[in-house]
């Protein structure tokens, strides 16, 4: 399916993942640090025209490694209040992060493939119409997050390997932001 038939207009929303989308995935790690935080190439540049695209983005990220004790919640929040201010520096702006800091089989989780993280954003910003939002991710869990809120969804390929099938499937987030 093209993008173009999708009708996207500034009154749609745009849920992003972190790691693997805006900045380096660790495969079998994680982002305990600022120092390890690394946006990948283009992210900031296509992040400063995202407001023109979308009236609202939000970072839906899972972080089991605060449950696992390897970061405090609060050392997270720092490096993702870095990360949403050097997104506004280059004339982006991420209206919100929402972190999963559960353990992957806590049954009270909010990770995805949960749509709570989503849920809770609407809470606060009653105008998301999930028919016009898209997910973007690296992961099945992603796609599952989206495809069950019924968002167009967009799998940014890594070397994950991913059978959940996508809307639409490119090799960063500047590529399908400039498709929009």
């Amino acid at each position: 399916m093209e993008i173009s038939s999708w009708g996207v207009d500034s009154t749609w929303t745009l849920f992003l993942d972190r790691d693997g989308v805006i900045n380096e995935r660790i495969f079998g790690g994680y982002v305990l640090d600022w120092k390890d935080f690394h946006f990948l190439p283009g992210v900031l540049q296509s992040l400063a025209h995202v407001r023109e695209k979308f009236a609202r983005t939000f970072v839906v990220t899972n972080q089991q490694c605060v449950a696992l004790g390897k970061i405090s919640q609060e050392e997270l929040g720092l490096i993702h209040d870095r990360m949403c201010q050097q997104v506004a520096d280059s004339g982006g702006c991420i209206d919100m992060v929402f972190a999963a800091i559960e353990l992957k089989n806590d049954p009270a989780s909010r990770r995805k493939p949960n749509t709570n993280m989503a849920l809770e954003a609407q809470r606060q910003f009653p105008e998301i119409d999930f028919s016009k939002s898209i997910m973007v991710g690296d992961t099945g869990t992603d796609l599952l997050f989206g495809q069950a809120l019924g968002m167009k969804t967009v799998l940014i390929e890594s070397q994950e390997l991913v059978t959940v099938p996508s809307d639409f499937r490119c090799s960063d987030l500047s590529t399908f932001l400039h498709k929009i």
